[in-house]
Formats: structure tokens, sequence, C-alpha cells
């Protein structure tokens, strides 16, 4: 039990917040100069690697959407796709319209700025092969043009691919993350700005919280008012299943539980079998609510401008970009990073800030994502019954 503990990511990230804060405030600035290098050198490293894995993680996830039963995909993708738009668009104005009551910017400068007041003792250069909209512009177009040719050679070399990246998102990117935001917060507090953002983040997560209970709500609410069952009872259902996604912090691994709990509120196997381990792939509601209310909540401490029509392309294309999300704690995070620096102009410092923000609530994430699966599933299986899919 102990080493489960010890070897989970949200503990690992915890102890770096702990440690950063500790050394920024006692430790001497030629210290902390040390993990400024590697911050530095870290922030190299994941710019060159993120076109990589929007390419390893796309490709193959939009290629595999050819095969299987054409109408029960394309419905259970519609209605994933229209969940995900839901929690990103009404996160977005909620965040929007509550964070500025609690974020000053004056108050909690950028973690950009904290870092300066420290220089690395060396850097090295390392420039990605492609930018990070051309990456995603080239894996739409091959993802695409994989679906309909079935078992291709160049789709075996995309799953290839993909299991070379996931091995860098295992085994490299998410084993340094703790590194990473132990140096991004031992410059914050050798800034002396650690109360200001701590406090923040605090806010942040509890607000977080009650919108994820209540986008779990209304999507049973609207489930059970198209599949005529009481909504209520359906989601006391899936509680075994919330709480083993606690646990897990993985859809996949939660998949057998969600199945079962999903059967008890009336959906038939066949569609339960085909939609449950679907949705645990596309439909990400819960870590899309993260996403987006971390995004406004960082432009709000640093300061930045931002609008609706800013957010509203983001989120379109972040509901894409979480189909292709590993299935390891933090992986939506991962398959976001590029969009949050295409199209917020998020930098190094402020994607760090936003892993540490994102895993800090990865577990509720991932247990709003496989409990909306079973309110889609209710929704299949009635479409289902109607119109014989």
């Amino acid at each position: 039990m102990f080493k489960k503990i010890i070897n989970n990511l949200l503990f690992k990230v915890f102890i770096a917040i702990i440690l950063g804060i500790v050394f920024g405030l006692y430790l001497p600035e030629s210290v902390n100069r040390i993990f400024n290098t590697f911050n530095h050198f870290f922030s190299e490293f994941l710019g060159f690697a993120i076109p990589l894995i929007i390419l390893g993680l796309i490709m193959p996830a939009i290629g595999d959407l050819g095969k299987g039963a054409k109408k029960l995909l394309i419905v259970t993708a519609v209605i994933a796709y229209a969940s995900t738009l839901f929690s990103g668009f009404s996160t977005y104005f909620i965040a929007s319209g509550i964070f500025p009551s609690f974020i000053d910017p004056q108050s909690v400068a950028s973690v950009e700025n904290a870092a300066r007041e420290l220089s690395p003792y060396f850097s090295i250069n390392i420039p990605p092969i492609l930018d990070v909209m051309s990456a995603l512009v080239l894996a739409f177009l091959v993802g695409l043009g994989l679906a309909p040719l079935g078992e291709s050679t160049l789709k075996k070399v995309t799953f290839d691919f993909q299991k070379i990246i996931m091995m860098l998102i295992e085994k490299v990117i998410i084993p340094l993350l703790p590194i990473y935001i132990l140096s991004i917060f031992s410059a914050i507090a050798f800034k002396g700005q650690v109360a200001s953002v701590l406090g923040v983040f605090v806010k942040i997560i509890g607000v977080i919280f009650i919108m994820h209970i209540l986008l779990i709500l209304i999507q049973y609410l609207i489930a059970g008012a198209i599949a005529k069952k009481n909504p209520i009872k359906a989601l006391l259902n899936m509680i075994p299943a919330y709480f083993t996604a606690l646990g897990t912090q993985s859809s996949a691994a939660t998949i057998p539980v969600t199945l079962k709990q999903v059967e008890l509120n009336g959906v038939s196997p066949k569609v339960a079998n085909f939609v449950i381990p679907l949705g645990a792939t596309i439909h990400l509601a819960g870590s899309t609510m993260k996403i987006v209310a971390c995004a406004v909540a960082l432009m709000l401490m640093q300061g930045l401008d931002f609008n609706f029509g800013m957010f509203a392309g983001f989120v379109m294309m972040l509901g894409i970009a979480m189909v292709a999300a590993p299935g390891v704690p933090g992986g939506a995070i991962m398959a976001a990073i590029g969009i949050l620096q295409s199209m917020l102009g998020f930098d190094a410092e402020a994607q760090a800030l936003m892993i540490a923000l994102y895993i800090a609530m990865d577990s509720f994430g991932t247990a709003a994502n496989i409990t909306g699966d079973g309110a889609i599933a209710i929704i299949v299986d009635k479409i289902a019954e109607k119109r014989e899919l």
C-alpha cells in the first residue's frame, strides 16, 4: 500500500511542490540555479517532443475510428463530442465569471517573471522538427486518410510510432514532470510569490470540484429525460465506478466496473460493451473541464487578455485532441499541451503550472469522465432501441 502511494503521480507532484517551495525559500541562489538549468533544458525537450506527441497520438487514434459498427460509432462519437463541448463552453462562462473575483493579476505575477529572476548555468537549444499547428494539421490529414483503409502498412507504422510516443510519455516525460514542477515552484518561492499562488490554487480546485458534480448531474438529467429513466437512481448505480476511478486514476482500468454498473441501469450488453470502452477513449468531458478552467485561471494570473472567440476555437480543438489522450495519469494534459501552446500562447513555464494544477485534480476528472460514459450509454441504448442500430 505504501509503495503504491509513493509511486502515485499525484503524490510525487505534491512532494515536488513542497520541496520546490522549501528549496526556493531556504536554499541559496546557486542551488536554485541548478533547478532552473534543468527547467530550461526540459522546456526545450518538451517543446521538441510536443509535435511528435501530437503526431504519435492523434494519427492512430483517428485512423482507428474507421473500424467497428459504423452507425453506433458515429452516434456515440457525436454524443461524446457534444458532451465535451458542453463541458468546455459552460466551464469557460463559469470560470470567466467567477475566477476574476479572487484572482488578481497584480498580486499573482506570472511564473515566467519568477523564472527570469534565476539564470541557468547553461542552456541547450532543441528546435522542434515541426511547429505545433503543422503537426496538428498533418496528424488530422493522415488520420482521416487512414480511417477507411483497413489494415494498411502505413496504419501499422502509425501504431508502432504511437508505442514509441507512449514509451516517451510513460518512461521519460511523466517521471521527470515532478522535477520540472519542483523547479517551477522553487523559482516562485525564490521570488516570494508562493503564498499568493498556492492560495489561488486551492480556490481554483474547490470551484472545479463543484463544477464536476454539477456536470455529472446535468448529464444524467438529460440521459434520464431521453431514456425516461430515474436520473438519480441511474447516477447512484454509477457510484462504484466513480470511486474506482478515483482510486485508479484511469478510465481504462475502470472499464470492468463501469460495464457492470451500466448494465444495472438497463443498458443492453451489446451497447454497453461498445460504448464504455469507446467512451473511455473519446469522452473526456471531466478532463476538458479541468483544462479549460485552469487555462482561464492561469491567463488571469498572468494578466493575459482572452475572449470567447479565442476559447471557442480552443474548446472545439480540445474536444478532438482528447480522443488522443493516452490512458495514463496526466495523459489528457499531455495531449492538450500542444493546443495550449499554439492557440492560447502558453509558454513552457505556464505549461508546467498547468500540468501541476491538472494533476492535482486528476482523480476527480477521471471519475467524471467514466461516470459521464454511463450517461452516454443510456442515451445510445435508447437510440439503438428505436432505430435498431
